[in-house]
């Protein structure tokens, strides 16, 4: 289920923690995407706080947030790009972004498959998207005190695998937020060494959040069930004859 966005606000924009949480996250996303000239820019879930450094240089920038979860206008003081949707009903055109970012999307989503179609229905070609999500293994999954101890988290294989099953291939994956959820002072002073050391050290290798950079294949390739059962007409007609004329 997806948690509310006045929960997610006000652990991301009033909190001590969740402007940490957030400002790391960011800074990796920054480094995989330094730029978005003239690009088309979408986030799903509650993504709004990693993309605000691409107001400035895209060519659009859309913040996707899901019915159960619920939307507020954002970024403040600016003309509103936030809208609310279904979670596999997106209003946007098939292929039309270039980069796409999850963030509280798909853990929380209770059809993980169809939102991924959605995914990479709306990707263009070339284009790439970034899934943030809950480390099985990391501290953070054990903590319902922030919104990563919510939705399933996974392990890098378990999402690599889901990725890859509706077409979109991982080109690069890293973990991060390593330093722990707390929001005491002691914690708070050394997250900065904690983050750093996270990237160098081994004993540090799993951060409490995945990221996964993927690219589109195409074709999609085909998975059998429903999406496929829904392209069969129903038969329950077969059969029966064509319309009779009787004669006058």
């Amino acid at each position: 289920m997806h948690l509310d966005v006045h929960d997610l606000r006000e652990f991301y924009y009033r909190s001590t923690l969740g402007r940490a949480a957030q400002k790391v996250i960011r800074d990796e996303l920054v480094r995989l995407w330094p730029e978005a000239k003239g690009q088309t820019v979408a986030g799903f879930g509650f993504a709004v706080p990693l993309l605000r450094p691409y107001l400035g240089d895209a060519r659009r920038v859309i913040g996707l947030m899901p019915g159960p979860q619920g939307v507020m206008p954002w970024p403040a003081g600016e003309p509103n790009v936030s809208v609310l949707c279904e979670d596999t009903l997106w209003p946007l055109a098939t292929g039309s972004v270039d980069k796409l970012v999850l963030l509280h999307g798909l853990e929380t989503s209770e059809r993980p498959l169809a939102l991924l179609d959605e995914c990479w229905r709306v990707l263009g070609p070339g284009g790439r998207a970034v899934f943030v999500v809950p480390n099985r293994t990391g501290l953070w999954s054990r903590s319902d005190r922030t919104p990563f101890g919510y939705g399933r988290p996974y392990s890098l294989g378990q999402l690599e695998a889901l990725l890859r099953s509706v077409g979109l291939i991982p080109v690069k994956t890293l973990s991060t937020l390593y330093q722990p959820p707390s929001a005491r002072p002691l914690w708070r002073r050394l997250a900065k060494t904690m983050e750093s050391a996270g990237q160098h050290l081994p004993v540090f290798a799993a951060g409490g959040v995945l990221m996964v950079q993927t690219t589109k294949q195409v074709p999609q390739p085909k998975r059998p069930g429903l999406t496929e059962a829904v392209k069969r007409p129903l038969s329950v007609l077969e059969g029966m004859g064509g319309p009779v004329v009787k004669p006058v």
